[in-house]
């Protein structure tokens, strides 16, 4: 058998740092970035400010009624320990109130590691980063759902 220490030579150097993550910020001094759950597309600024949430024009407690849905838009701000310190804009179309919420959480996962990219690793290990892709399955000729079946008559 050949010896393998020649195969060293062979292999590429690996030279390549890590990505350096780059402060992305407008004129206006906002970060942007697009959220996306099953079918709800959210569009995020973030800014920094008192800490208000306003989604679609409303307060974020009045668009999302339901304590669940205002915990789950916090869960990015709380992990990043900057509770009152960004007002977040966003706008939220398509799918349901759960989706919309996730969305923006997304949004506003991304658009803080663009306005901070200090923040990117607390996000990530939070997993508020990942875009959740999980969608409704279609439905398939032949069957009354996506899987299942019509019930089946012996007479």
């Amino acid at each position: 058998m050949a010896d393998l220490s020649s195969l060293k030579d062979l292999a590429p150097a690996q030279t390549e740092a890590a990505p350096v993550h780059v402060r992305k910020v407008d004129s206006l001094g906002r970060s942007y970035a697009t959220g996306k759950r099953k079918n709800a597309v959210a569009r995020v600024w973030v800014k920094a400010g008192s800490g208000k949430i306003i989604i679609n024009g409303k307060d974020f407690s009045a668009y999302f009624a339901r304590p669940v849905l205002q915990m789950i838009l916090q869960q990015p701000i709380l992990a990043a320990a900057r509770t009152g310190q960004f007002d977040i804009i966003a706008t939220v179309a398509g799918g349901g109130l759960s989706g919309q919420a996730g969305a923006v959480r997304h949004g506003i996962s991304k658009a803080l590691t663009y306005f901070e990219p200090g923040l990117r690793s607390v996000l990530k290990k939070g997993g508020f980063l990942t875009r959740d892709s999980r969608v409704v399955e279609r439905k398939k000729y032949g069957k009354a759902k996506a899987r299942r079946s019509f019930q089946f008559s012996k007479r």
